[in-house]
C-alpha cells in the first residue's frame, strides 16, 4: 500500500481486478481514522490549554502512527491471500485433498480482515479519549475519524463472513463469527457515540 498513490489505489479498486477489494478498502478506512487521530494529537500537543494531557497526547500520537502502519500491512496481507484462495477454488471438486487445502486458505483469508476489526476496535478507543482531551479546534476531525473507523470494522467483518460461510469446520467458523460480531458491535457503539458527541459540540441537538 505504501508504494501506491491514492489515485493508483482507487483506480485498481475500481477495475475488474479481484484485488484490492473490500478488505483493503476497509483497512484504508482504518488507516485514515488512525491518521486523523494522530493529526488531532499533533494539533493538541504543546498547547497550554491541554498541558495536563501532554504525556497522554504524545502516547496517542505514537499509538496512532503505529496503527496506520498496521492497517497498511493488513491491506497488503488481505491482497496476498487472494491468489492461494482463488487457486484452491479452481481445484477440481473430486480431487483428493481439495477440501483440506480450501479449508486452510479460507482460514488464512479470514485472518487479515479479522485483524482489521481488532485494530479498528483499538482505534475507536483512542478516538473516544481524543473526543475528550483533543483540541476543540480539531474536534470535527475526531468525528470524521470515528465515521471512518466504524466503516473499517463493519467493512472488514464482511470479509470475515464471506470466508467463514464456506468453511467446513463450523465450530471454528462460528467462533470467529462470534468474536467478530462482538468487536464490531463494541466498535460501532463507540464510534457512534463519538460521532454524536462531536456533532453536539459543533451544532448542538440530540
Amino acid at each position: 500500500m505504501a508504494e501506491r498513490t491514492v489515485n493508483g489505489f482507487l483506480e485498481e479498486l475500481a477495475s475488474g481486478a479481484p484485488t484490492p477489494g473490500g478488505g483493503g478498502a476497509s483497512a484504508i478506512c482504518g488507516a485514515i481514522a488512525a491518521a486523523l487521530g494522530s493529526m488531532v494529537g499533533n494539533l493538541t500537543s504543546g498547547k497550554k490549554k491541554y498541558a495536563e494531557y501532554q504525556e497522554e497526547i504524545e502516547e496517542t500520537i505514537a499509538k496512532c502512527g503505529g496503527l496506520v502502519k498496521e492497517f497498511e500491512d493488513l491491506a497488503r496481507r488481505d491482497e496476498e491471500v487472494f491468489a492461494p484462495l482463488a487457486k484452491a477454488y479452481s481445484i477440481p471438486k473430486d480431487q483428493e485433498g481439495r477440501d483440506e487445502i480450501l479449508e486452510g486458505v479460507l482460514k488464512d483469508a479470514s485472518t487479515a480482515p479479522y485483524e482489521i476489526v481488532v485494530k479498528a476496535n483499538e482505534t475507536a478507543k483512542i478516538l473516544e479519549r481524543l473526543a475528550v482531551i483533543g483540541s476543540r479546534l480539531a474536534i470535527s476531525d475526531v468525528g470524521v475519524a470515528a465515521a471512518a473507523c466504524g466503516t473499517a470494522a463493519k467493512g472488514a467483518a464482511m470479509n470475515v463472513y464471506i470466508n467463514t460461510k464456506s468453511m467446513k469446520d463450523r465450530v471454528y467458523a462460528e467462533d470467529l463469527n462470534r468474536k467478530t460480531d462482538s468487536l464490531v458491535d463494541e466498535t460501532a457503539e463507540i464510534c457512534d457515540k463519538v460521532y454524536k458527541q462531536v456533532k453536539t459540540v459543533l451544532i448542538g441537538g440530540n
